[in-house]
């Protein structure tokens, strides 16, 4: 998608991610283990009540989420980062992950004529229509179609 075809409020949902038992301990035995991210058992004693997913487990799949809906509208060209990034709810075996994607701000690079950085509020959501996760992002984008 070009710079151009983004534009303050603009709403957009996506993603349809099942969250599974075995991926959470997958993730968790790999880059957060956890006691609550790893064992059924252990867990139900967790101030989370059962075994949930690790936050930055819940940013990989909805960074998945992202790039799926890229495709075939044309990607960014990366992100200088995020911001605000806030986990609101545990997320469980079972759940299935969605996003919406708000435009907070549009800014074409006073530097780089070629590009524009996209401002957006990211809300992940389960099926109750929770939203689990926050953050601000930002993505660069080519200028011109």
């Amino acid at each position: 998608m070009p710079f151009e075809s983004f534009e303050v409020g603009q709403k957009h949902t996506f993603g349809a991610y099942e969250v599974t038992e075995e991926e959470i301990i997958e993730f968790a035995q790999k880059y957060d283990a956890q006691f609550f991210h790893l064992d059924r058992e252990a867990a139900k004693d967790s101030l989370f009540g059962g075994l949930c997913a690790s936050g930055w487990h819940t940013c990989a799949m909805t960074m998945a989420m992202m790039v799926e809906n890229m495709d075939g509208k044309g990607r960014s060209l990366g992100s200088p980062g995020i911001d605000s990034l806030s986990w609101l709810r545990p997320v469980y075996p079972g759940d299935v992950l969605c996003v919406e994607q708000e435009v907070l701000e549009t800014n074409p690079s006073k530097s780089r004529p070629e590009i524009g950085i996209v401002v957006s509020k990211v809300s992940v959501s389960n099926q109750k229509n929770e939203v689990v996760m926050e953050f601000i992002s930002k993505g660069i984008f080519r200028r011109g179609s």
